[in-house]
């Protein structure tokens, strides 16, 4: 296996600004100062991927290249460029930032109040990643985001994220995106349906089913999709056993004994020069400033690092 010292150094010679920031921070790479991690942040809004992005932003808070919507075109548009800008760690108080969110929780308010109230939870890993940059982007009281935290809690607790895309069956995509947007709720914050939701679906994707052998529930003649055992990033409405063990640090369950079996895949799929190889599936069909493929494996090397790290697993 590499030294620490040159997997280290290959991160903090990543092009995109979030990978090194964050590499700095979570990891200690460079074990850098105060000083030196504030650079780091402020580097992620004034260059790289971020504000390529908000660059397209109209003033409503929408994104210009919207043709279907806030959902289309796939991965460009609205819904979209908030996921990717959540995932890059553009500043929460961030008045663009702010303005994306509020669109969202305006443009999909009917649509989750006209569901709760038929108590139908579909279509929950696309409110389950809305609440994850709203939460982000919260400031003060907002009545749509409380309503957006009851449907998913609901969405898990009461119907195990049942897809009509997966012939209604109960979604582990849908699941694992629900408790990512949930996740971003500190602890102290978390109601009692919120912790209700986390357990059920904990309990789903770790007790029920194995997140290694992938036997949750697909529709008739289905299997699962193979992305679910490759290390992809970034995803969208998608899951993997990656993805799901990034959910799964955020509860603080990676000590779960089912995830142990979990955690061995990730360690055994780590190359000798210290790296992941990761894939980036949609490359073609999201921001071009995401970047080249060794950006990709920068990011799923810097996750899983994190992820062992946390774990217990590793010095890293």
């Amino acid at each position: 296996m590499a030294k620490t010292e040159d997997w280290m150094k290959w991160l903090l010679g990543a092009n995109t600004p979030s990978i090194v920031y964050q590499a700095r921070k979570d990891l200690r790479a460079g074990r850098p100062s105060a000083a030196q991690l504030r650079v780091a942040k402020a580097r992620v809004m004034r260059s790289g991927a971020v504000p390529a992005i908000l660059a397209r932003q109209s003033e409503q808070g929408n994104w210009k290249i919207d043709k279907g919507g806030f959902y289309g075109p796939k991965f460009y548009s609205t819904h979209w460029s908030m996921m990717l800008l959540a995932e890059l760690g553009a500043e929460g108080s961030d008045p663009s930032f702010r303005r994306g969110a509020k669109y969202m929780l305006e443009a999909t308010r009917d649509g989750v109040r006209n569901q709760l109230e038929k108590r139908a939870f579909h279509w929950s890993c696309l409110y389950g990643n809305i609440l994850r940059y709203a939460w982000k982007a919260r400031r003060g009281r907002q009545p749509e985001l409380e309503r957006l935290v009851d449907f998913c809690a609901r969405a898990v607790s009461d119907a195990d994220c049942r897809c009509e895309w997966n012939g209604g069956r109960p979604c582990a995509w849908g699941i694992a995106r629900t408790l990512w947007g949930l996740a971003a709720m500190p602890e102290r914050l978390r109601t009692g349906a919120v912790r209700r939701a986390v357990r059920r679906g904990m309990k789903f994707l770790l007790v029920d089913h194995s997140l290694v052998k992938a036997d949750y529930p697909v529709r008739r003649g289905g299997r699962v999709n193979g992305l679910w055992f490759k290390l992809n990033f970034p995803l969208f409405y998608q899951a993997d056993i990656l993805f799901t063990l990034r959910v799964l640090d955020e509860l603080d369950a990676l000590q779960h004994r089912r995830a142990r079996t979990a955690l061995d895949w990730l360690e055994e799929r780590r190359r000798p020069d210290g790296r992941w190889k990761g894939s980036s599936p949609f490359r073609r069909r999201t921001w071009r400033e995401m970047g080249a493929p060794e950006e990709t494996d920068r990011w799923v090397t810097l996750q899983a690092l994190r992820i062992l790290r946390h774990a217990g697993r590793t010095a890293a």
